[in-house]
């Protein structure tokens, strides 16, 4: 007779030892040793959806000025939008240098301008794909075509949590359009691996001011007795993971009840923002209505931070007031000023805050869109999408600080120096974590996954 295998979960309740503790505390209890000494212990990733203009931002490209109107002089590669195409569109906004590194930052952000000794800027980002739906899936997945585990997902596989009284993958306003929860789902990994939402892109930040708060409370029920309900619901669950051997979902659900249960307990305390100062709070932006929404979410990045959330997300989304995020088709100037200056000085607050407390030594900053813009002009005044050169920024822990690596071509098109493609880019994240990116494997459909695919190259020349 062939013994039949049993889980897990049903082992514990076999062996009467406490079900749903022991079951998450198996997954996230301990932070997990990274495969070598890791430069970075978190990372803070600032997703700006609909693609910034490099050549606008952070990617100088005198020539266009200099050829305003000619046409390009090569064939267009695949593009988004065929029509009402023109000529070369130069910069409307100036670059200058800055720091002491002389790093060249446009006038669109004169407040991160400040940090720029800080910035690593990569002039050289790859990406497969010419729509948002599939260069956004690329960008948090490594995949454009298939549903996989997003990036805050393998991060926490590889590393587990240092907070178990928190969530180890928060992502704040996120965006449902463009992939939708597949950006922060946990795929094929266990579902105690997904990425927590606070809030949705478009939702008012008056609204969340308060809303993660009063959600965590319970009004009706002592601790004792939330926890002796608890403990009922995990005996139903045990019999039922019996009775299943394996379940993914009842898993994960148990997992969820125990963290909601502890999160009480320091939640309430990391999203209140009321016993901040009047000039951190500033600092932030947070005293004006148009930088305030992207300020309190770089302020509650900074307290997650704080309380060693390992992967938090933040996002500049469409939404009222902010229709069109960055994808400036058309209206360029107006677009890129109004959205350019929503997350300018939160930005710069973040990273002088997280500065002065000493949390930028151990913490990775990655800015950046799902792609770039073409250097050529768009219903007369906007930039079609760009994924064969952009750039995206780092700061923080292990990279090289006021640096610049790679580089586009004179027109800002291609790639021509040290691409970086985003598995690249993935496994120079995970390599900071202290992870390789190709021993971070999960088995499933017969075959080894992993976030960089087949691909992926560390960029070892911007490390520090």
């Amino acid at each position: 007779m062939t013994a039949q295998p049993i889980s897990r979960r049903y082992l514990l309740r076999r062996s009467a030892c406490g079900f749903g503790m022991l079951g998450l505390s198996s997954l996230f209890a301990q932070p997990r040793a990274p495969h070598f000494r890791a430069k970075a212990k978190r990372v803070i990733f600032m997703f700006m959806h609909g693609g910034p203009s490099h050549m606008d931002t952070f990617d100088p490209k005198p020539r266009l000025t200099r050829d305003q109107g000619k046409p390009l002089p090569f064939k267009r590669p695949l593009t988004f939008a065929e029509n009402n195409v023109g000529g070369l569109l130069g910069s409307p906004w100036q670059f200058r240098k800055h720091g002491q590194s002389g790093l060249e930052i446009s006038e669109l952000f004169p407040h991160v301008a400040r940090h720029a000794d800080e910035l690593c800027v990569v002039r050289s980002m790859v990406g497969d794909s010419v729509a948002h739906g599939g260069a956004t899936l690329q960008l948090h997945t490594g995949s454009n075509t298939f549903t996989r585990p997003s990036m805050g997902s393998w991060f926490i596989y590889g590393l587990g949590t240092e907070n178990r009284n928190l969530p180890a993958y928060i992502t704040i306003k996120p965006g449902l359009s463009h992939g939708g929860a597949k950006k922060w789902s946990s795929g094929f990994l266990p579902a105690a691996y997904q990425g927590t939402p606070i809030g949705l892109g478009g939702q008012a930040i008056e609204s969340l001011l308060a809303e993660p708060i009063e959600h965590l409370k319970n009004f009706g029920l002592t601790p004792e007795q939330q926890r002796y309900e608890l403990d009922m619901i995990q005996k139903l669950n045990a019999a039922g993971a019996a009775r299943t051997k394996q379940d993914p979902e009842l898993e994960a659900r148990i997992q969820s009840f125990e963290l909601a249960f502890r999160m009480q307990t320091e939640a309430p305390e990391a999203f209140d923002i009321s016993k901040e100062t009047e000039a951190t709070k500033k600092l932030y932006g947070m005293d004006a209505p148009e930088t305030m929404d992207f300020g309190w979410q770089c302020l509650m990045a900074r307290r997650l931070a704080e309380r060693n959330v390992r992967f938090i997300q933040i996002n500049h989304e469409y939404g009222p007031g902010n229709e069109v995020g960055w994808d400036a088709h058309s209206e360029l100037v107006r677009l890129h000023t109004r959205t350019a200056l929503a997350v300018d000085k939160p930005i710069a607050g973040l990273l002088a805050d997280l500065k002065s407390r000493g949390l930028l030594e151990d913490t990775l900053l990655v800015w950046g869109g799902e792609f770039g813009r073409t250097p050529i002009a768009e219903a007369g005044d906007g930039r079609d999408h760009n994924p064969y050169g952009y750039s995206m920024w780092m700061a923080g822990a292990g990279v090289k600080k006021g640096f610049v690596y790679g580089a586009t071509d004179e027109f800002g098109y291609y790639a021509v120096e040290d691409r970086m493609h985003i598995n690249d880019l993935h496994a120079t994240m995970l390599h900071l974590l202290g992870l390789h990116h190709d021993k971070l494997t999960f088995q499933y459909g017969g075959r080894a996954f992993r976030l960089t695919d087949v691909a992926g190259t560390v960029a070892t020349k911007l490390l520090a």
